[in-house]
């Protein structure tokens, strides 16, 4: 058996700084947007419609991106994305000034600025926006992440309880696995890698049916290999491609 323990309101306010910091960060690049849009002479309203089509644009980049295994699945993302947001900027001017000035549309419909349909400038939007939300996830992902769970499970019999942020990686072993700590002890357990690997969540990595690794101890060496300190583990091809968009290597 294993039993997850944290101090619960830290986790809460953890949630709860992560997803204020995402909004926060989007809502400054809808700010920024916005400004840039007024000076091409649209009203507050309409360059604030127009500003929204990016953010959902470049959250697709960013998602897409990563999963694309070769450098055309890149270029196709990338012409996918910016002829969607050209499409969508086409469609929301002509219709927040249909909708603000519907006499004088026909006569003397307003024209679209060239930087907003320039394949240039939008890239450099997308990117920024993309890059940006990235880090900003990151470091609150970093500077707000309880410390203090804990794991508790049987070893030889004996009730044993560890930090999971001291677990270095688990190595299964037919009918029993090995919990590494950072301080170079290791216990064993009953438990299946299946199992542990749901209850710890998101800070570990699984790269090979026998290994759980923690993503804040490894470091990819090769495509095949890992360091989890000194020590090297294999990456098996199952998980090689997920491995690699993990740590952003090779």
């Amino acid at each position: 058996m294993l039993f997850l323990a944290e101090a619960t309101e830290f986790a809460y306010f953890c949630v709860v700084m992560r997803f204020l910091g995402r909004i926060a960060y989007w809502v400054a690049a809808v700010v920024l947007i916005v400004s840039i849009l007024a000076s091409l002479d649209y009203s507050l309203g309409q360059a604030f419609f127009i500003a929204l089509i990016f953010c959902p644009c470049a959250l697709l980049l960013a998602y897409l991106m990563p999963k694309a295994r070769r450098a055309m699945d890149k270029v196709y993302i990338s012409l996918a994305v910016m002829v969607s947001v050209i499409l969508l900027i086409l469609l929301l001017h002509y219709f927040v000034w249909i909708m603000n000035y519907p006499e004088s549309f026909h006569d003397s419909p307003k024209e679209i600025p060239p930087m907003l349909i320039n394949p240039a400038f939008l890239g450099i939007i997308l990117t920024i926006l993309s890059i940006g939300d990235y880090f900003c996830s990151k470091w609150l992902s970093r500077h707000f992440k309880p410390k203090d769970r804990t794991i508790t499970f049987f070893s030889e019999r004996k009730s044993v309880t560890v930090l999971i942020a001291d677990i270095l990686y688990i190595e299964s072993n037919d009918t029993e696995v090995r919990i590494v700590i950072a301080s170079g002890e290791s216990y064993r357990n009953k438990t299946g890698i299946g199992q542990w690997e749901n209850l710890l969540g998101e800070g570990f990595l699984r790269i090979h049916r026998s290994y759980l690794v923690n993503l804040d101890s490894v470091a990819l060496t090769s495509p095949e290999t890992v360091s989890v300190g000194e020590t090297q583990l294999p990456v098996s091809r199952k998980y090689k491609e997920n491995v690699q968009q993990v740590l952003h290597k090779f």
